[in-house]
């Protein structure tokens, strides 16, 4: 999708399909909608008044101009309440504009500003919100078939502002929007690739693309490297595959790293995972054809870099993503097994499905390289997430209560929502190895699993502030939801852009 801003009229816009909003319980409607009801000759009103356009939240109604405007159709959607209105209903009404646009056939939109006029919102922030909206509910996941798709898709989103004055805070917020979605849809794009293809070896060579056409520097450790650098519990996951392991290192303002605030994103990054011998089962949640989407902690930490680059941010952002799969063969890891990490701590193989932290062990241990002044790590670590919270919001495990506020700050600004569990000290019992320093799962597994992997990854942290974000409850919709069509979802991108242009030192 191509967002254009333009200053002009809606009404005099041509475009397949036009788009304009409703309060709830607005009888007469007013401002650009109320322009479109005056050309329209009333039916607008006329339709609130048979209660058949109502105003509430993401509901639309599509009325035929029959030449009365350049655009054959308009779309009226509703903003909910407006004393509960916010960027987030910004969004949804934006999703499902277009939800409804493409359900219509349209391939030209054009839409007013939700929420820059009677709305009360900054301009910038709300044209921000209608594109990212658009372009990530207009997402449909690549094919590697050969029948045609049969979903239509809108290729062209104009931004209609009637305020000269505003147009220049639309224009930046379009900007925004655009760099912010596309990243996301970099990053979902990877997530749904099936793991024959989305290899180790060829996650980092999209790394590698990206970083070259955004200007950022990328490292990939082989697994000699790994090796020389003492990575031994991430390789210890790494055994049991006949594909190479890597190690990307993205780094954005590196040639600045003495003189700006430095902040370590790590993500998980399993391009498949059977559970090794501990045997992934089919049941709920744990059905094996997914876990093509275990990677997306690393994708979505591609993706943020992607923008930090792109929005120049004054950061010296640095991305770590351990890339493997996780098999069975006769190298495997297996329960039982010692495995020493890069700061010489041991952990001991309780169960081979709980891989993910482990691989992030050593990239946490990493990270203290840096010196940095946070590290937020992120995964599709447990299903326990899911039991806890269902799908909708990721867990927040912090050892710092600055950057938690932080964090949650930002999620509420997008709507990526989190919530706050429990790090006590008393879960370090429950890993407490008799053979190594800390047992990758605590026994039996289904008590507090959730927390226990947190404590557990942080036994690897290097005295820096850090948060753990589990998103296996958040990382695939089925059914989708505004703004996230079914498939692969890219959460936590938008979260964690907006925590580094929030970052003040």
């Amino acid at each position: 999708m191509n967002p254009i801003p333009l200053q002009a009229n809606i009404t005099a816009v041509t475009a397949d399909l036009i788009v304009v909003n409703l309060f709830e319980g607005v009888a007469q409607p007013g401002g650009a909608t109320g322009a479109v009801d005056k050309a329209l000759g009333g039916r607008i009103a006329e339709l609130i008044a048979l209660g058949d356009c109502t105003g509430k939240l993401g509901a639309t109604t599509l009325i035929h101009t029959f030449g009365a405007l350049p655009a054959p159709r308009v779309l009226v959607v509703g903003l909910g309440d407006r004393q509960r209105f916010d960027l987030q209903a910004v969004r949804v009404a934006a999703a499902k504009a277009i939800a409804a646009a493409r359900q219509a056939g349209a391939r030209h939109v054009a839409t007013i500003v939700h929420g820059a006029g009677v709305g009360g919102l900054d301009p910038q922030a709300a044209a921000q919100a209608v594109v990212e909206a658009s372009i990530l509910e207009n997402y449909a996941m690549p094919r590697q078939g050969n029948r045609p798709r049969s979903d239509s898709r809108v290729e062209t989103l104009t931004v209609v502002e009637f305020s000269a004055a505003q147009l220049p805070a639309v224009a930046e917020g379009v900007r925004i929007g655009r760099i912010i979605a596309e990243s996301a849809v970099m990053a979902r794009d990877l997530i749904a690739t099936p793991a024959n293809i989305a290899t180790p070896t060829y996650l980092a060579e999209s790394a590698q693309r990206m970083a070259a056409e955004v200007g950022l520097r990328c490292t990939v450790l082989e697994r000699d490297d790994a090796a020389a650098l003492g990575m031994g519990i991430f390789l210890a996951v790494a055994k049991g595959s006949d594909e190479p392991p890597k190690f990307v290192i993205l780094e954005h303002n590196a040639d600045r790293a003495d003189e700006l605030p430095t902040i370590v994103l790590a993500g998980k990054g399993i391009t498949f995972d059977t559970g090794g011998f501990s045997l992934k089962v089919n049941a709920a949640g744990e059905t094996m054809w997914r876990m093509k989407y275990d990677m997306t902690g690393a994708a979505d930490v591609f993706a943020v870099l992607r923008a930090a680059a792109l929005l120049d941010l004054p950061l010296h952002v640095v991305g770590l993503t351990p890339l493997c799969e996780n098999m069975i063969s006769g190298h495997a890891q297996r329960p039982g097994d010692v495995y020493r990490g890069m700061t010489g701590k041991t952990v001991e193989v309780i169960s081979t499905d709980a891989e993910g932290r482990m691989i992030l062990a050593d990239a946490l241990a990493f990270a203290g390289r840096y010196r940095p002044q946070a590290v937020v790590d992120l995964a599709t670590l447990t299903g326990a997430i899911g039991v806890a919270l269902g799908p909708k919001a990721a867990g927040l495990f912090c050892n710092d209560e600055r950057l938690q506020e932080r964090l949650l700050a930002a999620a509420a600004a997008t709507g990526e929502r989190l919530w706050p569990m429990p790090l006590y000290d008393d879960y370090a019992e429950d890993i407490r190895s008799d053979v190594a320093d800390v047992k990758n799962s605590a026994l039996p597994v289904k008590n507090a699993g959730v927390s226990t992997s947190a404590k557990f990854l942080e036994y690897f942290t290097e005295g820096y502030p850090w948060a753990h974000i589990d998103l296996a409850n958040m990382a695939w919709a089925d059914p989708g939801r505004p703004l996230y069509p079914k498939g692969a979802t890219a959460f936590g991108v938008r979260l964690l852009v907006q925590f580094l242009r929030d970052w003040r030192p």
